[in-house]
């Protein structure tokens, strides 16, 4: 008898769990329990206080072991009075499911582990099925997904291909997977002068001025026009600071900060060495000093389009006569990660509620994202 596993009630019961990053909020334990009794070997890969499951059916390190990557843990609710619904409640109305998390991605896991639980129990496949769940995605992620791909590498755990579930779709399911992503760093910039009074400014040297110049350069100029597979790389200055309170002081000190979204035609080592010529050639010429840091989320990357991304849309356009287009846009994920493991995709539900007032998601994309995952299994192992 075919036995089959509701994804949405799945959903709803690991929405229930209040995840909020770093708490585990009883999530991977659900899915630990859930899985082990159903033949997954399940090893907690807990570090620096996160909570991080593998969950492996089939034999280690076979050489055709389809993975999944996802995350648990859900950004904070903000002002509960602002919400219509409890967002830990997994409320449903009008054929949606309320709650934080609900887009982001606990659907994505749970309509993955539903395929997958189905999949193995009614047709068990030669080779080996992945879940390698995190609960560090929405913090720092220095602790979740890349804890769980040192632990495999210890452990001799190994996928040849890897979906992860993020949200993917603009505004219908099938519309888009993701290939690659742009790389994001940030650069942190501290201009100081000399202190005086405004009356006499040739005693000072101001440092708002400079840090006007340094901005205006680094915002104006062109990166590049865009590459084969991803738009034009973008600047954008996101704050700059004096915390000045008097109208008659020069500051000693302005601070500014900068966020790049960046292709394949740049590194970050390549881009930090660039603003910092431009900081030192500003500061030889006025005389000021300038500080820069720089903080790396992550490098852009791209899976070329081959066998991965042909069986991923395969599967889309059969389940929702829809084929995504193939696209690096948004944000960062965790296959910025998992890509130097092993070739990876990602396709999910439509986000445009994620990490908004009352979250939720369509139940019947759910079910239409378990039927997708579980036709890349059927396909991936025939």
């Amino acid at each position: 008898m075919t036995q089959t596993t509701d994804p949405v009630a799945l959903t709803a019961d690991l929405i229930k769990c209040p995840s909020v990053t770093p708490e585990e909020g009883g999530a991977i334990s659900l899915l630990a329990d859930l899985l082990d009794g159903v033949g997954f070997e399940c090893s907690r890969v807990d570090r620096g206080g996160i909570a991080n499951l593998y969950a492996r059916w089939g034999t280690k390190a076979h050489p055709k072991t389809f993975g999944f990557n996802g995350h648990t843990d859900v950004v904070p609710v903000g002002d509960r009075k602002a919400w219509s619904v409890d967002p830990f409640g997994a409320e449903q109305k009008d054929g949606w499911l309320y709650g934080r998390g609900a887009t982001d991605m606990k659907s994505g896991v749970a309509a993955f582990a539903a395929a997958a639980i189905d999949f193995v129990r009614n047709t068990p496949p030669d080779g080996s099925i992945v879940l390698a769940i995190t609960g560090d995605e929405e913090g720092i992620a220095t602790d979740g997904t890349i804890a769980l791909l040192d632990w495999m590498d210890q452990q001799g755990e190994a996928m040849s291909a890897c979906l992860v579930g993020e949200p993917t779709c603009p505004d219908h399911i099938g519309e888009m997977m993701k290939i690659g992503r742009r790389g994001s760093m940030t650069a942190y910039f501290t201009v100081t002068g000399t202190q005086g009074h405004s009356a006499y400014p040739h005693r000072a040297l101001n440092p708002v001025p400079v840090m006007a110049r340094l901005v205006d350069q680094l915002s104006t100029h062109v990166l590049d026009e865009g590459t084969d597979h991803f738009d034009a790389s973008t600047l954008v200055v996101t704050t700059i600071d004096t915390g000045n309170p008097a109208n008659n002081v020069i500051p000693a000190e302005v601070r500014a900060t900068v966020n790049i979204r960046f292709n394949d035609a740049h590194s970050s080592g390549s881009l930090t060495e660039w603003l910092q010529g431009v900081a030192d050639t500003l500061a030889a010429q006025t005389g000021a000093k300038i500080n820069m840091t720089t903080q790396v989320s992550g490098e852009s990357f791209l899976t070329p389009p081959g066998p991965l991304s042909d069986l991923v849309a395969k599967a889309v356009q059969t389940e929702t006569n829809r084929m995504p287009v193939l696209s690096t846009s948004g944000g960062t994920s965790d296959a910025r990660f998992v890509k130097d493991h092993c070739p990876v995709v990602e396709f999910g539900l439509v986000g445009k509620t994620m990490h908004q007032v009352d979250e939720r998601v369509e139940m019947a994309q759910i079910h239409q994202l378990k039927a997708i995952y579980t036709r890349i299994l059927q396909d991936y192992f025939a």
